[in-house]
């Protein structure tokens, strides 16, 4: 896979600025740093993004690498200071929501949902993972960095519990890709600005989460694991995990779902 020689004419439509790279370690350090140079030239919904990143990182602060041509790694900078504070925390889980929509919108014979908060599942394999990183300042601006596994052979897979088009079988239209996920951040971030975490957008995110009813295995910051049945999620998003009659409430972690593939 290369650049389309025509760029990304429909995310160009969604976004102010689309920048390409060749490569680059990290596109969320790659933004961060571009933003941090030039604040003004970054305007709500800036992209950064290239097909040969070569440091890139996930959370728990694993690496994320993948040969050259083979994913798309996407960052994304929001400005969210209209977006009320008790509201942000769906940020990461409406960017979950943007990138299963856009990747169904392209597999609509594949059952496509969240992994929460925000990894993207096809058929129980991970497709996409997002990192959302806060900037420093008053408004608490966001980059949000997506890899999303494209031409990537089955060979090259980083674990036996991903995927990618390729490996599905099927083509995919990186600038529909993108133009599709960045239209769902725009219309997400607008919604949380204007009604916060209202019912309607808590019941898209809830409906899309393929972890709710799965018994899981959470790994928590600590260190920590957690074992029982993901019961639903809170009104900030969290994820209600029940062990026996006991439920315990997940802010962060890694989640495998003990039952399928994830």
């Amino acid at each position: 896979m290369s650049i389309p020689e025509n760029g990304y004419p429909r995310a160009a439509a969604v976004s102010p600025r689309v920048h390409v790279v060749d490569h680059t370690d990290s596109t969320n350090a790659h933004l961060r740093r571009d933003v941090e140079a030039d604040p003004d030239a970054h305007p709500h919904l800036s992209v950064l993004l290239t097909t040969d990143q070569r440091a890139g990182r996930g959370r728990l602060d694993r690496s994320w690498t993948a040969p050259a041509g083979t994913a798309l790694a996407i960052s994304v900078l929001l400005r969210v200071g209209a977006v009320p504070v008790h509201s942000r925390g769906w940020i990461p889980l409406v960017a979950g929501l943007a990138m299963s929509d856009a990747v169904s919108a392209q597999l609509r014979d594949r059952r496509v949902g969240v992994k929460w908060p925000n990894d993207v599942l096809v058929d129980g394999r991970k497709i996409s993972g997002i990192l959302a990183e806060v900037l420093p300042g008053e408004d608490g601006d966001v980059i949000l960095g997506a890899g999303v596994n494209t031409t990537m052979a089955e060979v090259d897979l980083p674990v036996a519990t991903a995927t990618s088009f390729a490996v599905l079988g099927a083509p995919v239209d990186e600038d529909r890709l993108l133009a599709d996920y960045l239209t769902g951040l725009r219309d997400h971030i607008a919604h949380l600005a204007v009604s916060g975490a209202d019912e309607s957008l808590r019941e898209r995110v809830a409906a899309a989460c393929v972890t709710i009813g799965e018994d899981v295995v959470v790994s928590l910051p600590g260190g920590e694991t957690l074992t029982g049945t993901a019961e639903r999620l809170d009104g900030d998003g969290r994820l209600v995990v029940r062990t026996g009659a006991v439920e315990s409430v997940v802010g962060a972690g890694d989640v495998v779902h003990v039952r399928g593939v994830g």
